[in-house]
């Protein structure tokens, strides 16, 4: 018997060393390299021996030639829920893995939980409903009960949704093999460990082999598989960087949990785009998909107040309008202080300067505060226009008349530049009844011979923008 060895793995990168490091030399950074123990047989024979276990034939491969390998369009399975197969670039593919990842409490239980009841009883796309195992290493059954019973009560009745509470990866391979299910859920890959790895579950070494081997059964016997993730303190995905690697499909969820809203963000998929995402509201009763995230963004009255913004923003590949706030007051202490909620700080900071030194308002001596209604963030550059506007706004106590919203990325020299996806945003403004929006000049191609159920007002710079505005 070959004797153990014991190595250490980079928790961020996956990078491995025979000696402890103080800074990962792959990724650069510090303190993240962990001790692991590595078994004889660990690595891609504990993943067979695993797979093996379950009764699964492990295919025998052979060198092909392009041509003779047989392509046909992947058959995917709705997971009866609009956001999530959009998210998913049109459902989930037979024999694939996802890892759903999230901060604690942000929902990921609540999601896959009404997702797999909703699938095992079917609808009238599906003759019967299909058969779900859904592996928890973290609630006990009658804790998955209780909140199935406030989810969906109607699916109590249901006969494919069967749930295994354990933790040992060879155990659930065996109820696998005894279940045939259509369809496996393991929640948490952080809470299961195999016997092949002398670690604790969690470690980096267990959620390696226990991933490779749940990707070796998936790909072998076309059966779906849903992981759940926890994510670090920093936000990223807990485990090693090999992980999201190894899976086919990663996404994100997202928000706050002091707000009803949540994002599910694609990270990565081998079967769509990334640039999708969906939206849903949390409610007593689960999670329900937003189809027209606009409406509900837009829900408060704002007439007559000042520092208040609309901006048509795009996250993913869909538009929707956000209003954005901004506080700007005098400095109560010597430093002034610069807070973002919802938007890059960093970038508030180059606006401001933008606005100081281009447009000649003085804000050195003022504190200035934004947030972007609905505990949303936004990463679309398209906010800069609104986010100076707010401002300005809330420095003249004067407020933005009801109609009017706006889109532009401001550069460096004060420049409005254009932005993607213009007709999309203009669409959105007009379908929601407002009647003026602010458009960079160079975007205005784009319209060209058309007519605009909306006024356009082309700027070519931040002064032109606030002139349109406020006269």
């Amino acid at each position: 018997m070959a004797k153990d060895k014991t190595a250490y793995v980079c928790s961020n990168c996956g990078q491995e060393s025979a000696k402890w490091i103080g800074k990962c030399p792959a990724c650069g950074q510090w303190n993240t390299f962990k001790e692991i123990k590595v078994a004889a047989d660990t690595g891609r024979v504990a993943a067979t021996n695993a797979a093996a276990r379950a009764g699964h034939e492990l295919r025998t491969t052979r060198p092909m030639r392009l041509r003779e390998i047989v392509s046909t369009e992947e058959r995917r399975i709705s997971m009866l829920d609009d956001e999530l197969n959009r998210t998913l670039g049109g459902g989930l593919v037979p024999g694939s893995i996802v890892l759903l990842g999230g901060e604690p409490g942000i929902g990921k239980s609540t999601l896959s939980l009404q997702t797999m009841l909703r699938l095992s009883m079917g609808d009238g796309s599906m003759a019967k409903g299909l058969r779900i195992l859904y592996v928890s290493g973290e609630e006990s059954a009658h804790q998955l009960k209780m909140r199935a019973e406030r989810i969906n009560p109607a699916a109590m009745q249901s006969d494919g949704f069967l749930i295994l509470c354990e933790n040992s990866l060879e155990a659930i391979f065996q109820h696998i093999k005894e279940v045939e299910p259509d369809l496996v859920v393991i929640d948490s890959i952080q809470t299961v460990a195999t016997d092949e790895v002398e670690s604790s579950a969690g470690s980096v070494a267990q959620v390696r082999e226990c991933a490779a081997a749940l990707l070796r059964f998936a790909k072998t016997s076309g059966v779906p598989v849903i992981l759940i993730g926890h994510i670090t303190k920093e936000g990223t995905l807990a485990g090693p960087k090999i992980l999201e690697h190894i899976v086919d499909t990663v996404i994100q969820f997202e928000g706050d949990q002091h707000y009803m809203y949540r994002i599910l963000r694609s990270i990565k998929n081998r079967f769509g785009s990334t640039s999708e995402l969906g939206i849903y509201e949390m409610r007593q009763d689960g999670l329900r998909p937003v189809s027209n995230p606009s409406e509900l963004l837009l829900s408060e009255e704002h007439d007559g107040l000042s520092g208040v913004a609309i901006s048509a923003a795009i996250e993913g590949v869909r538009p929707f309008l956000m209003e954005t706030q901004a506080l700007v007051s005098s400095a109560a202490y010597g430093t002034p202080q610069r807070q973002a909620t919802g938007f890059d700080q960093r970038r508030l900071n180059m606006l401001l300067a933008v606005l100081e030194k281009r447009v000649g308002f003085k804000l050195m001596q003022k504190d200035v505060f934004i947030n972007i209604a609905g505990g949303l963030r936004v990463t679309d550059m398209a906010m800069d226009l609104s986010i100076i506007a707010a401002v300005l706004s809330s420095n003249v106590d004067t407020p933005i008349e009801s109609g009017w919203c706006m889109c532009g990325e401001v550069g460096l020299s004060g420049e409005v530049r254009p932005v993607s996806r213009i007709e999309q945003r203009v669409q959105e403004a007009a379908k929601l009844g407002f009647h003026h929006i602010i458009i960079p000049r160079s975007n205005m191609r784009a319209f060209a011979n058309k007519q605009m159920p909306i006024e356009l007002h082309p700027v070519r710079k931040v002064e032109e923008a606030l002139r349109t505005l406020f006269g």
